[in-house]
């Protein structure tokens, strides 16, 4: 009787014990610096900015980073490489600051606080965030780049999965895309400008020239590039998968 109630209060401060360290581990971060966008630090941000010639036809197709917990900047910009506080075709225009809190960090493979765990771990856990961006920089360092297929949002989408951010692992290009075109804010009212501007000039030059013609083939071309990704996504299984 009395070794029955040892082993019931052993297992219960154990149980106390791991319940502790589990929420030690998922619950207490480094506090995070100040966003400073003149160093170029955005601590757990998505930071986004305008590709040249494309942005100018289509302004809400961008280039887009996620950067670590000193807000170092991490892109895919080209095959096999992934820049490191390099952030490719410009300064940041907008940004968004995500909460560590819904991520999924678990000790171990049977302390997952989201509801995918074995898919999780299969997929890649990790433990912080800057391990998950590190394993996704891994990943992508073997992967070709390809605007249509496998880009810098694929690479947002690799990490926001590893993290299980919002407790979802069904990120991809277009809900990457609009979290940060919907969220985001705004650097300074410059970087509104330089986003929009070269597409306004655009926009001006071509109905000026070639009239309203234009304009519906720019709207189509929109159209045509929005369906594909759309498409790609949603509808063809694996052809967005990098």
């Amino acid at each position: 009787m009395h070794g029955e109630l040892y082993k019931m209060e052993l297992k219960a401060t154990y149980d106390i014990e791991r319940t502790s360290s589990n929420q030690i581990v998922q619950h207490e971060f480094w506090p995070l610096d100040a966003i400073d966008p003149k160093k170029a630090r955005f601590p757990c941000c998505l930071v986004w900015t305008p590709l040249p010639v494309v942005s100018w036809l289509a302004p809400f197709i961008g280039h887009v980073g996620i950067c670590r917990e000193d807000g170092t900047i991490l892109d895919f910009s080209g095959s096999y490489l992934v820049n490191i506080d390099d952030f490719a075709f410009g300064d940041v225009a907008r940004y968004l600051q995500l909460d560590r809190k819904q991520c999924c960090f678990p000790p171990n493979p049977a302390a997952h606080t989201c509801k995918y765990g074995y898919k999780h771990m299969e997929f890649g856990t990790a433990i912080t965030w800057d391990d998950a961006l590190l394993s996704s920089m891994r990943h992508f360092e073997h992967k070709t780049y390809n605007l249509f297929t496998c880009n810098c949002h694929s690479f947002v989408a690799n990490c926001l999965n590893r993290l299980c951010y919002g407790g979802s692992m069904s990120w991809n290009m277009i809900n990457v895309a609009a979290l940060i075109l919907v969220k985001g804010h705004w650097v300074d009212g410059l970087s509104i400008i330089r986003s929009f501007l070269p597409f306004v000039v655009v926009l001006a030059l071509g109905i000026f020239v070639v009239g309203w013609p234009f304009l519906i083939g720019l709207l189509s071309f929109s159209f045509l590039l929005l369906a594909w990704f759309l498409v790609g996504t949603y509808s063809v299984k694996n052809l967005f998968e990098c």
